[in-house]
């Protein structure tokens, strides 16, 4: 048998700390770096980038960071793969040879592709697949706009065969966040495309590092008591050929691999307990943790099923223009401030077609002690088909510093958005992954196609609402006093997992936590569709909070596009809890 894997994730998402790549080689040894670039947010400006200059259309700023370390990556045999090749992974394959070449080392790279299908919509339509939408169920042929980007999320198995022929380096563009950890772990172990467990369990390792410092310590709801948070470091995954990982991070970097960071990011941007992939279902109910040691946690459990016949696919198209202004609103009479700009606003857009938000961010103090404490940001969002109702709104706006509320100003040192700015919408989909034409491509042009696995069409299971709490001495605290939280987006649908670490607890947040408590909870999804799923290996009640996010992060008009802070909003709610838990906390 092999000797664990080790993979360090050194990215997150486009923007991620650039010295990522530096500190995870000064770090421990690791076999495999691994750097994750792509989100919505990413494949919609690297798609504009991409019209612009057919050339680009990768994140060009992933050679800057690899640059300096090609010398120590070759000496050390250590292999790199990224999906930074976002539009282009073929021209950033080319870069990095060049690069390379200019260091004078041995090194080889592969890039995988198949994933950008926006060429062939018009046929894959004709050809019978309707790319409905997930949300709304309508077929891409009513959208009524013309797509500029349109993306199948593979999966690991391209990586894997690029490594097995030799590659170094391996580019990809699309392919799932998790399978840049699947196809490195499946490349060592020589798994089979059948070994459904192994491969689950890859996969959630792989949603554990995926994220960059979330892992350690970052965006989590314990950070208090994380060491180090001034800059966290990331995260490291060991994955042995059955499928037991652990997952810690480099010992000199701050943060700490705890069960309640490891769990915050098992809960993080899921469906469910099913975890759909192109390669394998992962049962994230089935997955347990157990701290091991200063900043090691173990995962076991974890068992896998065949995929579902279909891969996502992320379609993107512009609808119009946005554009967003601030301003503050200090002292009394805040609402009827907040109302008087609201229709200020309104006036300006002068029954135009258009969508307008107006919202008061924080509340002003009873008896304020600085100005600040009785100050609220007011932020002006509004959309429209056509620029000039945005441009007029923008003119208007800057007029109204001696004719709207007392004490009218805006931030001068903060650039304003004066000019209205694309706005992108999302269409989630799904597409038959024998319709997805995934290839790896070798240094010397050799193409290997890689066959879509065996599949079935999973389903998520459902749990029943749990009975009432039992009546007892209780005492009214925020929820978050005893319990952790994590939320994100699943394109226009929040999710939120909450958990808590006492088991004692368990059984009281599993009944605290119906869904018309989280209605309560938080009103702004009381007329939504929400999904309620249970995690008793980690104690967790998960919702899927069904378009609290509109059709998307890339369009919507929360302050809270992606829905990061719903977790947060949800521990400061006060709720009833037993005083013999809060003894214990």
């Amino acid at each position: 048998m092999t000797r664990a894997i080790r993979i360090a994730g050194f990215s997150g998402y486009l923007g991620d700390r650039r010295s990522a790549l530096a500190e995870a080689v000064a770090g421990d040894p690791c076999d495999v770096l691994i750097g994750d670039y792509l989100a919505e947010f990413t494949l919609a400006m690297l798609a504009a980038r991409h019209r612009s200059d057919p050339s680009k259309g990768f994140v060009e700023y992933f050679l800057d960071q690899l640059r300096p370390h090609l010398a120590t990556l070759a000496e050390r045999g250590t292999r790199v793969v990224v999906n930074a090749g976002g539009f282009n992974p073929a021209g950033l394959a080319d870069a990095v040879r060049a690069l390379i070449a200019e260091a004078g080392v041995r090194l080889r790279v592969a890039h995988v592709e198949g994933d950008n299908v926006l060429s062939t919509l018009d046929d894959l339509q004709a050809a019978g697949h309707p790319l409905q939408s997930l949300d709304s169920g309508a077929p891409l042929s009513d959208w009524g706009v013309r797509p500029i980007a349109a993306n199948a999320y593979l999966g690991g198995w391209g990586i894997a065969a690029a490594l097995r022929e030799g590659a170094d380096i391996v580019v990809c563009g699309r392919v799932t966040d998790a399978s840049l950890t699947v196809g490195p772990a499946a490349w060592w172990h020589g798994w089979r495309n059948t070994d459904w467990n192994e491969l689950a369990a890859a996969v959630v390792a792989g949603h554990i590092i995926e994220c960059g410092p979330q892992a350690v310590g970052g965006n989590f709801s314990g950070f208090t008591e994380v060491p180090g948070m001034v800059a966290p470091g990331f995260p490291v995954a060991e994955i042995a050929a059955d499928g037991t990982a652990v997952i810690t991070k480099h010992a000199r970097d701050g943060g700490m691999v705890t069960v309640d960071t490891v769990t915050a990011q098992l809960v993080y941007e899921i469906q469910g307990p099913r975890y759909l992939n192109p390669d394998v279902t992962a049962h994230l109910d089935t997955v347990r943790l157990r701290q091991l040691g200063p900043d090691r946690v173990e995962l076991s459990g974890t068992t896998g099923s065949p995929p579902p016949p279909t891969t996502k696919v992320a379609v993107f198209a512009p609808i119009g223009h946005q554009l967003v202004s601030t301003l503050y609103a200090t002292g009394l009479d805040i609402d009827e401030k907040v109302a008087l700009v609201r229709a200020q606003a309104e006036a300006l857009l002068d029954d135009a077609e258009a969508e307008l938000d107006v919202s008061a961010l924080g509340a002003a103090a009873e008896d304020p002690e600085r100005q600040w404490d009785a100050t609220v940001q007011v932020r002006i969002m509004a959309t429209a088909a056509e620029r000039a109702p945005l441009e007029k709104l923008a003119e208007g706006l800057g007029g109204l510093f001696l004719s709207s509320i007392p004490g009218f100003y805006t931030d001068s040192a903060a650039r304003q958005s004066g000019t209205p700015k694309p706005r992108i919408d999302y269409w989630p989909s799904l597409l038959a992954m024998d319709a997805v034409p995934h290839e790896a491509v070798l240094d010397d042009g050799t193409r290997i196609p890689i066959a879509p696995p065996a599949t079935e069409q999973p389903t998520q299971p459902t749990h029943p609402e749990p009975e009432p709490n039992p009546a007892g001495e209780t005492r009214r605290v925020p929820l978050g006093r005893i319990a952790h939280a994590r939320s994100g987006d699943k394109g226009g649908n929040s999710n939120v997992g909450l958990w808590v670490d006492d088991p004692k607890a368990w059984p009281w947040l599993r009944g605290l936590l119906s869904t018309e408590e989280l209605r309560r909870l938080m009103p702004e999804a009381k007329d939504l569709e929400i999904v309620r799923h249970e995690f008793p290996n980690l104690r967790a009640v998960h919702f899927v909070l069904r378009g609290l996010l509109g059709t998307g992060g890339s369009s919507n008009l929360r302050v809270d596009p992606i829905g990061k802070a719903v977790g947060e909003f949800l521990r400061a709610r006060h709720v009833e809890v037993p005083v013999d838990l809060l003894d214990q906390a």
